[in-house]
C-alpha cells in the first residue's frame, strides 16, 4: 500500500471514529433517533476503513502456488465487503430506529447539542478530506 493511501485511510478512520463517538453522546443526550442511526453509520464507516486497510495490506502479498498472479485484486473483495456492511448495517439500524420512534414518539430536546455535533463532524471530515487531497497531490504524476 502506498504510504499516502495509508495516511488517508488512517485519517478517515480516526475522523469517523470521532464523529461516531460525538453522535453517540448526542443521541444519548437528545434522544434523537436520527443521531443514533447516524452514529451506527459512522461506526460502520470506521469499520470500513479498517477493512480497507486490511484489504490493502493483504493485496501486497506476493505470488504463491494458489495465486500465481499475486493477491493484488484482493483489495476489491474487501471494498465489496465494505459496501455490504455499510448498506446493510447502517440501513437496517436506520429502519429499526425509525419504526421504533414512529411507534413510541417523544420530543427531541437539546437541539444545540446536535448543532455542536454537526460542527465537530464538519471539522473532522474536513481534516480527513484535506489529508486525502494532500496525499493524492503527492501521488499524482506531474
Amino acid at each position: 500500500m502506498h504510504e499516502g493511501s495509508r495516511k488517508a485511510i488512517v485519517a478517515a478512520l480516526f475522523a469517523n471514529l470521532g464523529i461516531a463517538l460525538s453522535k453517540v453522546v448526542g443521541a444519548v443526550i437528545t434522544g434523537s433517533a436520527g443521531l443514533a442511526a447516524e452514529a451506527v453509520h459512522s461506526f460502520a464507516d470506521t469499520g470500513n476503513q479498517g477493512l480497507l486497510m486490511l484489504g490493502s495490506k493483504r493485496s501486497l502479498r506476493g505470488r504463491d502456488d494458489e495465486h500465481p498472479f499475486g493477491h493484488e485484486r484482493e483489495r476489491y473483495f474487501w471494498a465489496f465487503v465494505v459496501a455490504l456492511v455499510l448498506f446493510s448495517m447502517g440501513g437496517l439500524f436506520a429502519i429499526y430506529e425509525g419504526v421504533s420512534k414512529l411507534r413510541h414518539p417523544h420530543e427531541t430536546s437539546n437541539i444545540s447539542v446536535a448543532l455542536v455535533i454537526l460542527i465537530v463532524a464538519i471539522l473532522l471530515e474536513s481534516y480527513s478530506l484535506r489529508t486525502a487531497v494532500k496525499e493524492v497531490q503527492h501521488i499524482k504524476p506531474s
